[in-house]
């Protein structure tokens, strides 16, 4: 198991342009870098909250054409850390976009990417509706990569609604989770917290989940409460509603720990489902 190290979750605001977006969010970058993070961590669809078609697809590019993606690779480059992205809005074809997480290392190699596989299709109350399946393309694979501390499982947002991902990210290693997410105010309030708690302790993982907060420009609101939780579902930090870093030195040796405690997942068993 890896040594302690300081994580850092970006919580923001993102608007409905990418260029004013990623400018902010890379000083909040340089900001995390200068308190100590060997490890920032930023929000679901950070460069771009828009979900009308026209407007989304007017400035979502193919991934090697980025700048968002250019911008975090040239400043893990810089500051020597560990970047993850989130999520950015990455151009498939013409009428499809991938929700793309990138895992960035100190030399700005993409060490890892992950499309997130649970779309947001739900009827919300109050009149909120999302189909997020209309402009996206899910993935179709779960991802677990190597950092110099353990292993990271990627998910993003709505994933967290289905534990037997999570509970596959750590059978395959995972010692840490990332939830990067746009979660609404009306979910927020009412899932957020638990089901987060919910992940760490099923998994005996840390969940690092870093979240967009307040109204944004296209009406939409987010709970924010970005949330850093330890493997025994404990709360290390809790970014409220207001936009800022939330900062926790992270003991892999906590990982261990808890899977002794309750070691959960050495105890699957095969059964039948009847009457």
């Amino acid at each position: 198991m890896g040594e302690p190290f300081n994580v850092a979750l970006v919580q923001t605001t993102s608007g409905n342009q990418v260029a004013p977006n990623v400018a902010s969010v890379s000083e909040m970058i340089r900001a995390a870098q200068g308190a100590g993070a060997d490890l920032v961590m930023l929000p679901e669809t950070v460069s771009l909250m828009e979900t009308r078609s026209k407007l989304v697809f007017a400035q979502v590019k193919p991934q090697d054409e980025d700048e968002a993606l250019k911008a975090f690779r040239g400043l893990a480059d810089s500051l020597g850390i560990w970047i993850h992205t989130g999520s950015l809005p990455i151009r498939l074809s013409d009428t499809k976009i991938a929700n793309r997480s990138f895992l960035i290392d100190p030399s700005g190699a993409i060490k890892a990417t992950y499309d997130k596989i649970h779309m947001f299709d739900v009827d919300l109350p109050g009149g909120e509706t999302y189909r997020e399946s209309k402009n996206y393309q899910p993935g179709e694979r779960a991802v677990v990569a190597d950092l110099p501390w353990g292993r990271l499982g990627l998910t993003i947002c709505y994933d967290l609604r289905f534990p037997h991902l999570y509970r596959a990210l750590a059978k395959a290693g995972a010692d840490f989770i990332c939830v990067p997410a746009a979660f609404t105010k009306v979910t927020g309030e009412a899932h957020w917290h638990v089901l987060l708690r919910a992940r760490a302790i099923e998994t005996g993982c840390f969940v690092f989940a870093a979240a967009q907060t307040g109204t944004h420009q296209n009406g939409r609101q987010t709970f924010g409460h970005s949330l850093i939780i330890d493997p025994w579902g404990e709360i290390i930090a809790d970014g409220g509603g207001d936009v800022g870093i939330v900062t926790a030195r992270i003991d892999p040796a906590k990982v261990a720990e808890a899977r002794g405690k309750v070691p959960s997942l050495n105890h699957d068993r095969d059964y039948a489902l009847g009457a």
